[in-house]
């Protein structure tokens, strides 16, 4: 099933005057915060990554959220504006429906209630998260909030995954929805969320055997939007001691590592929620929906969405409806469809907690058995030589003799869901003979190679998920049998080899040789570009006009190749490329790459353009919503998309006709670590740790960036004071 991307290009703006400039804090609560931050200690060290160590792990999230709202508070208030489905108070009805969405899958009041019934352990970190944010925003009352003054304990309990594609809608869209609670199916109060387009993520393990020191290996390659997840450090006196990536907002890491094990999460495309057809019945103006023979009321709820019209909040009603299935979100050949799903749960929450204090394989494994995660493969490494691989988690039993990527008669008791696989019951690897995993978003049954599970051996709504080039480029290179350090995980992890014009190109030139005559104008133009393109290696390099002649054309060509994510019985990305590549006439690839030459003479002055001349890396503001400019500053790139095959992945497109292609998604955090008797990392981000432009540390990782030149993580409290920049308490 697709996975919900985050709505991140929102137009930041604050267009009432209702804010408060401070929060009003009684003076028993500011000495109560003052106390907790005195417990806190706060040490930024030289690439202004913060460490945060604390007595309690309560302690330590007050230091994290703290940094983090230091760092870029308006990405954390954004992502709990969005998940409060409130964003049409800041952006207008332009995000009405997308709104509705949220607030029909996520329920503030079944949050608010799992914040009652939580266990002790986990609301002292609850408290804190919203303690810090609040003190925060108390001792900074230069900072104005777009709509979130005051932030509240159950927060958290909306968005229980980092994942930036946590929530899932199975195969429905936006604009179903909006067509059936309006009426209306014209473009307009939503948008629409991408399907197709692969973003994902990388991730390798290495067991001993496989590296020179004889320790494990782990990379961690988070592909999203850029400057999603910041890089931090949290420790506390009760066996927390914890590095990565967390995701703005959220009180976990959620990519990274601690002194025993490190888990790296990749996109999955596991199913987790399903569509199921209603049969509705209207009997003297009430609904009613069939189930076992038997008619039961349909549930309604009116839900209330205020939107920002002309400097003013206008609320818009809705009245929903929802079945034993789940909330209705569409209609289909006349019959409403419910979605069953569990897009937020506190076991989810407890369970990105608990695995970072993991202290082995064991502990791991006992985090797994949660079977809480929804969105995420698992790959992971620990000091012990350890290295494992599930896909997915949550799973739930179904009819294995039925397509779960379709819709499902919800009208009995035989479809519905019969708790959740054990965990050895769905697609996972340990320890393989070959030595290494990998995943890219892509298959299982490739994970290790030939030694990789067999799908013959589950359910295919296990693992419905297809290949891809980045896993296939993956494949190619662990399957030698070289020995691994750190630095050379890295290198094979910058491998931008475009492994799809491995099939494309050949295509190509045929089509190209045997319909292109000598004596045409067709072929005096294109005879060169096709020569550099015939011996081209393939791979994407800043220097090389080959990549930007591939990259433009791929993008012209059918859009089936770039179709990433698929349900049961769909053809990959793989086979879809090899299809068309085998089937292509001359009309459906020559064009194109005529379009592609008249383009880049039209903009340049010549079709032999670097690629590093169109792709770029630029970062002008702190700004959710970029505007890129050709007449600013900006770095050369030379890595390509990860949809083309890159491991490094650089999405990049034309921005407000810009004449460059601009990047925005695509390696963010990356990070390999290495378990021996001290825990060995390297680590790089996009740009720079901290959102604000005035700061030193927002671009001074970029240029390193544009290399793969990763820095020395400092997980060791002796080392990190060795090159601290600046040591405190929370709002001192």
């Amino acid at each position: 099933m697709f996975q919900y991307s985050k709505i991140l290009k929102i137009t930041f703006f604050i267009c009432f005057s209702f804010q408060l400039s401070a929060q009003k804090i009684s003076t028993k609560e500011i000495s109560r915060l003052e106390k907790l931050a005195e417990k806190v200690t706060i040490i930024r060290d030289n690439w202004g990554i913060p460490h945060v160590y604390g007595k309690t792990d309560a302690d330590a999230v007050f230091g994290l959220l703290y940094a983090q709202c230091e760092d870029d508070f308006k990405r954390i208030e954004m992502n709990y504006i969005e998940k409060l489905g409130r964003l049409a108070e800041i952006k207008g009805e332009s995000v009405l429906y997308n709104d509705l969405e949220i607030k029909l899958l996520i329920d503030v009041d079944e949050t608010k209630a799992d914040y009652k019934k939580a266990p002790d352990w986990l609301k002292k970190l609850l408290n804190s998260y919203a303690d810090a944010i609040n003190f925060y925003l108390y001792k900074h009352p230069e900072v104005k909030p777009a709509l979130l003054t005051h932030f509240e304990p159950w927060f958290p309990l909306l968005w229980t995954d980092g994942s930036i594609g946590a929530i899932s809608t199975a195969d429905l869209s936006t604009g179903e929805l909006k067509a059936f609670y309006s009426g209306n199916t014209d473009k307009v109060a939503y948008v629409e969320r991408e399907k197709y387009v692969q973003t994902g993520s990388n991730g390798f393990a290495f067991a001993p055997s496989k590296t020179e020191s004889g320790n494990s290996i782990l990379y961690i390659n988070p592909h999203t939007t850029f400057y999603f997840r910041p890089e931090v450090q949290i420790s506390s006196e009760e066996g927390l001691n914890v590095y990565g990536a967390v995701t703005w907002g959220q009180f976990f890491i959620y990519q990274g590592f601690n002194k025993n094990c490190g888990w790296m999460h990749t996109s999955s495309n596991v199913d987790v929620a399903d569509m199921y057809a209603e049969k509705i019945t209207n009997k003297n103006g009430k609904f009613f929906y069939e189930f076992d023979s038997k008619l039961l009321p349909v549930i309604e709820k009116e839900i209330t969405i205020k939107y920002l019209e002309k400097g003013k909040l206008v609320p818009k009603k809705f009245k929903t409806y929802a079945t034993n299935n789940g909330p209705i979100m569409a209609k289909r050949d006349g019959k409403w469809i419910s979605l069953k799903s569990n897009n937020r749960s506190m076991t989810s929450l407890i369970q990105s907690w608990v695995r970072t204090k993991a202290t082995n394989f064991d502990d791991y494994k006992k985090a797994m058995d949660l079977k809480a995660n929804t969105s995420n493969n698992t790959v992971y490494a620990d000091s012990k030589g350890n290295i494992a691989y599930w896909h997915g988690n949550f799973i739930p039993i179904r009819d294995k003799n039925l397509n779960w990527a379709k819709v499902i008669d919800g009208s009995i008791s035989e479809t519905q869901w019969k708790g959740l696989h054990d965990v050895n019951e769905t697609v996972h690897l340990y320890n393989p003979v070959n030595g290494w995993l990998q995943n890219c978003n892509s298959t299982p049954f490739s994970v290790a190679g030939n030694n990789s599970p067999k799908k013959e051996n589950y359910i295919p709504y296990m693992a419905p998920d297809g290949e891809n080039f980045r896993g296939v480029n993956a494949v190619r290179i662990f399957s030698n049998n070289e020995k691994y350090t750190l630095d050379k995980v890295i290198a094979n992890g910058y491998d931008t080899k475009l492994s799809i014009f491995e099939i494309l190109i050949p295509s190509l030139i045929d089509a190209f040789e045997k319909n292109i005559k000598p004596e045409s104008v067709e072929y005096s133009e294109l005879a060169e570009p096709i020569s550099i393109l015939k011996n081209w290696d393939y791979y994407a390099k800043e220097n090389s006009a080959a990549t930007t002649l591939a990259v433009e054309w791929a993008y012209k060509l059918d859009p089936i190749i770039q179709k990433a994510y698929i349900d049961e019985g769909e053809l990959d990305q793989v086979e879809n490329t090899k299809n068309f590549a085998k089937n292509a006439v001359a009309s459906q690839m020559i064009p194109q790459l005529q379009t592609v030459i008249k383009e880049l003479n039209s903009k340049w002055r010549t079709w032999k353009t670097a690629w590093g001349e169109v792709n770029r890396f630029q970062r002008s503001s702190g700004e959710i919503d970029l505007k890129y400019d050709d007449t600013k500053p900006s770095l050369p790139i030379g890595y390509g998309p990860g949809s083309w095959g890159s491991l490094p992945s650089f999405k990049a497109n034309y921005q407000n006709n810009s004449k460059k292609r601009y990047g925005y998604n695509g390696n963010s955090f990356v990070c390999a670590v290495e378990f021996g008797p001290k825990i060995k990392a390297k680590s790089l981000l996009a740009g720079g740790n901290s959102g604000d432009a005035n700061s030193k540390h927002f671009t001074d990782q970029a240029e390193m960036y544009r290399n793969g030149q990763f820095k020395d993580v400092l997980f060791y409290k002796e080392d990190v004071l060795k090159n601290a920049e600046r040591t405190y308490h929370p709002g001192k």
